[in-house]
């Protein structure tokens, strides 16, 4: 019986996928997590692409007379789109300073449980709160283009 166990773990150390099966056991929770994580991230990001949306419409609809007023007397283009993208701007960089330390704090609480463990660098959130403006960007300046191309004087029509 001592003989059989022992050529067991000879067999197991020879074995090359015995290594693989073992950190797939033990990392096993994390990729696990991992995709979770990845499913809700990509199903949170298409609802506040949603919600950019809206808000866009929303705000050019509220102020197409002074959009037209504005082109009237000679606004260009990226005026409007920095007119019209300011305020997004403004809220972006508010929950991106609320969400860094709390980030941070919920990712070293969470990195203490690996027995390597790695240092998380500035650039990382610099890089998220970078990501994070160009989609909003990119969503909101949609919206403000085609606003901000429109003809003033179908702003004016319903007068």
């Amino acid at each position: 019986s001592n003989i059989r166990n022992n050529t067991k773990s000879k067999k197991a150390i020879l074995d090359p996928n015995y290594y693989n099966s073992l950190m797939n056991e033990i990392y096993g929770e994390e990729k696990t997590l991992q995709k979770v994580i990845l499913t809700f991230t990509c199903f949170a990001i298409y609802i506040a692409i949603l919600g950019l949306i809206g808000m866009s419409l929303f705000n050019t609809e509220q102020r197409t007379k002074e959009i037209g007023i504005r082109k009237v007397n000679g606004a260009t283009i990226s005026e409007i789109l920095f007119m019209l993208n300011k305020s997004f701007i403004k809220w972006i960089v508010i929950s991106f300073t609320i969400a860094c330390p709390l980030a941070y704090y919920t990712l070293t609480i969470w990195l203490e449980n690996f027995a390597y463990k790695t240092e998380m660098s500035w650039w990382l959130f610099a890089l998220a709160g970078i990501f994070t403006l160009i989609i909003a960007l990119t969503t909101v300046s949609w919206q403000s283009y085609k606003a901000a191309i429109r003809n003033p004087v179908e702003a004016f029509k319903d007068e």
